[in-house]
């Protein structure tokens, strides 16, 4: 007797009407209903997004954005968070999927098998989102968690899901392709035996005696040199190289293997993009600047913030000005309390503290305090058009960061 296929596994009756009509849609759905308590919020994202006020969705590794109108003219920024697999969760999935031809032939059709998700959670790994793993944000003044804004978000999302199961992957970190390069790349490696042993080497424990008993002299280091000298021939023509820029990134490359020398690693792991921005925060000139922006493709006015940012934090400014996280509740109740005692002596008027993830603005004075994963208050200030601005150097002591900020706003 062959054994039982399982049937499909029914989608859960969740919300006063479905948004999504697979079970691995609605289980989205159910993830988000699930992660909060408040009914009134989520009813309203459930008739914002029947009435299509959710604009274009973009889907990127752990975050899914889109603009949501409101009641204002203007949409609101949403977004909604999801953790990323590490790299070993991803090797299991991975592993987990071409260990069943029956999950491939399902992923090939667009569908998400439910033993799937199963054998990957008992792996470990987490393919559908846990209630407690949906992190909402949006630029609307509403603090709920989930606004309105960002739960429409969640509803107009799942029928794509419900289409597409690799928006789920794509969440977690990898799309389609990619998933699918990796799954032919094990199979090759499962097929190809031939290949010879590697060598047997030797045991770590022995090559450290080794060299533990005869260590080789190291080289004297150089002294970093006073100045950088000139090209010792021109660019060559026609190649869009100018001289004087190639002096400048010269006298840069010298002073960061300086910096090396002593230690001095802050700035060692930088990507493509907050590299120009350490660039651009060293004042190069108008023409560079605008150079920078161009060849990034950066938004010249988030440009200029992040460069803002670094002037005044390093790389831990861009970290602190582009990822909100969820600090120790009680360092920022501490703060809040510290804040308030100052705050009662600054002014006699009757102040109005925020708190939103690792963020305390003062809305009444258009003052934010942030803070960084190097435990220091980041002080910013809101101009005109409602953006946060980096305003002065971060400190351990948040009462310090808010007189600095307090005396660039002229309060």
């Amino acid at each position: 007797m062959s054994p039982a296929v399982p049937g499909p596994r029914h989608a859960p009756a969740r919300g006063k009407r479905a948004f999504a009509a697979t079970w691995w849609g609605q289980a989205w759905v159910a993830a988000l209903e699930d992660s909060t308590l408040d009914a009134g919020r989520l009813s309203r994202g459930r008739t914002y997004a029947r009435k299509g006020m959710v604009g274009p969705v973009t889907v990127a590794p752990g975050k899914v954005n889109a603009a949501v109108q409101g009641s204002r003219p203007r949409p609101y920024r949403s977004s909604v968070h999801l953790p990323v697999l590490t790299n070993p969760q991803w090797d299991t999935l991975l592993d987990t999927i071409a260990a069943r031809a029956g999950h491939l032939a399902a992923l090939l059709d667009d569908e998400m098998p439910a033993e799937l998700v199963d054998d990957a959670r008992h792996a470990g790994v987490p393919l559908l989102p846990l209630p407690t793993e949906l992190d909402p944000e949006c630029s609307c003044p509403d603090w709920g968690y989930p606004c309105k804004h960002a739960a429409a978000l969640c509803y107009a999302i799942a029928a794509t899901i419900d289409t597409d199961p690799f928006v789920l992957f794509a969440l977690r970190g990898r799309g389609r392709e990619e998933v699918f390069a990796q799954l032919r790349a094990l199979r090759t490696a499962a097929q190809d035996t031939s290949a010879p042993p590697a060598p047997a080497g030797i045991p770590a424990a022995a090559a450290y005696a080794h060299w533990a008993e005869e260590p080789p002299e190291l080289p004297e280091l150089p002294e970093p040199a006073a100045h950088t000298t000139a090209l010792p021939v021109a660019p060559p023509p026609g190649s869009g190289l100018a001289a004087a820029d190639l002096e400048r990134l010269m006298a840069d490359a010298t002073a960061r293997a300086a910096r090396l020398l002593t230690g001095d690693t802050a700035d060692l792991h930088l990507t493509q993009h907050q590299d120009a921005v350490r660039i651009a925060a060293s004042n190069p000139g108008p023409e560079w600047f605008h150079h920078l922006i161009q060849n990034t493709g950066t938004n010249p006015t988030a440009f200029a913030r992040l460069t803002r940012a670094w002037r005044h934090g390093g790389p831990t400014g861009i970290t602190v000005a582009e990822q909100p996280y969820t600090p120790d509740p009680t360092v920022m109740k501490a703060a809040r309390t510290a804040l308030g005692t100052a705050l009662s002596e600054m002014t006699d008027s009757a102040t109005h503290l925020r708190a939103w993830r690792n963020r305390l603005t003062l809305t009444d004075h258009g003052i934010q305090l942030r803070l960084g994963p190097d435990a220091r208050w980041y002080p910013y200030l809101q101009d005109d058009d409602g953006e946060w601005w980096p305003a002065a150097p971060a400190d351990s002591d948040p009462v310090t960061a808010l007189t600095a900020a307090w005396s660039q706003n002229g309060e």
